[in-house]
């Protein structure tokens, strides 16, 4: 008796076996939160230098036309504040160290195996408040740099404003190429911020001088 055998043959995709299919991109697997402390301190306090140090040369521009006196609070502003936020990051990061530290020994796990690997991940007080003065005193400058040269009163602070405006531009697209976010938003947002901090300055102190209070 003759018997019919019939042959079933399954194919499988090449794809699914492939180790690699679901692995994500070097972009999509990365974590932008790591870049979190001081990437904070760097972009923050670059920003804070440069709006707050040209904010206080045009409010001091604003009464007064003498580039000499402008130059002066500009730089008195950049040394106070690049101190001020040394010192705040100190405060700020130490702080936050005590806290981990104290919730890594509650938590036992300051063992003498794991204690080095787990403080290498704790944060660094005195890196962030060396970052955070450094930042600030880089962009300090760029408002310093634009007024030290120029003799003509409204010459000198359109300069100031125009540097400004590109720096503002250039550390918002750092900032967000460096965390991960949209450039033009971002880049959009610093300069707006930075442009209607000068103007208030500019404007309160200019009501006030003319004032004669």
């Amino acid at each position: 008796m003759a018997t019919n055998q019939n042959t079933f043959s399954v194919s499988i995709p090449e794809n699914q076996s492939d180790p690699t299919r679901f692995q994500l991109s070097p972009d999509e697997d990365f974590d932008y939160s790591k870049r979190g402390q001081w990437l904070r301190a760097a972009v923050l306090g670059a920003n804070d230098g440069l709006v707050s140090v040209a904010s206080l040369m045009m409010g001091v521009g604003a009464v007064k036309e003498d580039a000499k006196a402008m130059i002066l609070s500009g730089f008195a502003g950049l040394v106070a504040g690049a101190c001020s936020m040394a010192i705040g990051e100190f405060v700020s990061v130490y702080s936050q160290l005590d806290i981990e530290v104290a919730q890594m020994k509650r938590e036992n796990r300051m063992t003498e195996n794991k204690e080095d690997k787990e403080r290498e991940q704790l944060p660094n007080p005195m890196q962030a408040a060396l970052a955070s003065a450094l930042a600030f005193s880089l962009g300090a400058i760029v408002p310093l740099l634009a007024a030290s040269f120029i003799g003509d009163h409204k010459v000198r602070m359109g300069m100031v404003v125009a540097a400004v405006s590109l720096a503002l531009v250039i550390f918002g697209w750092i900032g967000s190429v460096l965390g991960g976010t949209p450039v033009v938003k971002s880049s959009i947002r610093v300069l707006l911020g930075g442009l209607m901090a000068m103007a208030i300055t500019f404007g309160l102190t200019k009501l006030i001088g003319t004032s004669g209070l």
